[in-house]
């Protein structure tokens, strides 16, 4: 590789390294405060970069609020990818707890995904509504196989994924219950949600927590 490759691989690199860095305050700030509160002066001293800098990146305050709520979003769905290989109840077992683990590793940005989509325009709306719908589709996938889903199973997963993002956040604010306890209530409610719409789960008729094998 020659010298001036290399100068442009590291500069690359140095902007990636520094892109980064950017979105994670961007998270620490948008997760802490509305959207009108956060200044992109605030932003710029908290990372050591200039003001100029961040619009040259992300060209507007919303643009870099899209930009961390794309990117966060985009990370919590990638932890969260099923395995295909593992029976129902234990595959959702299995994301329910990379979902988790995701929310005590990135609790900041978990609360810039849903607090800045509630304050925000269209674009990060649209951002979100992808993002629940492609969560929404992998539950349904895991709970009846080839079958098409009911219009009841659809609005009982729709709804429980409304729960856990509500009890996400409830509990990052005030952790009464322990991570094993979190766990098992939102797989109960799950449980609850398949029940009331009368679908029994493809391969295994439950999915409750206290029968739920991760291991």
């Amino acid at each position: 590789m020659s010298n001036n490759s290399r100068s442009k691989a590291f500069t690359r690199l140095d902007v990636d390294i520094r892109r980064r860095e950017l979105l994670r305050v961007g998270c620490e700030l948008f997760a802490a405060q509305p959207y009108d509160d956060v200044w992109i002066d605030d932003v710029a001293r908290h990372a050591g970069v200039s003001r100029g800098l961040l619009y040259h990146y992300f060209g507007s305050k919303r643009g870099f609020l899209t930009a961390v709520v794309e990117h966060e979003a985009a990370e919590l769905l990638r932890v969260t990818e099923p395995d295909p290989t593992l029976p129902p109840r234990q595959r959702m077992a299995r994301v329910l707890d990379a979902y988790l683990d995701y929310l005590e590793a990135h609790p900041q940005g978990y609360r810039a995904i849903y607090r800045g989509a509630a304050s925000a325009d269209s674009g990060i709306r649209a951002i979100m509504d992808a993002n629940l719908r492609h969560q929404e589709q992998r539950l349904l996938d895991a709970l009846t196989g080839d079958a098409s889903a009911s219009d009841a199973l659809r609005l009982a997963v729709h709804g429980w994924l409304a729960f856990l993002i509500a009890t996400c956040l409830a509990w990052l604010e005030h952790p009464t219950l322990d991570r094993t306890s979190l766990r098992d209530l939102c797989i109960s409610a799950l449980d609850g949600a398949i029940r009331a719409s009368g679908t029994r789960p493809a391969g295994r008729p439950e999915v409750a927590a206290n029968r739920v094998d991760v291991h």
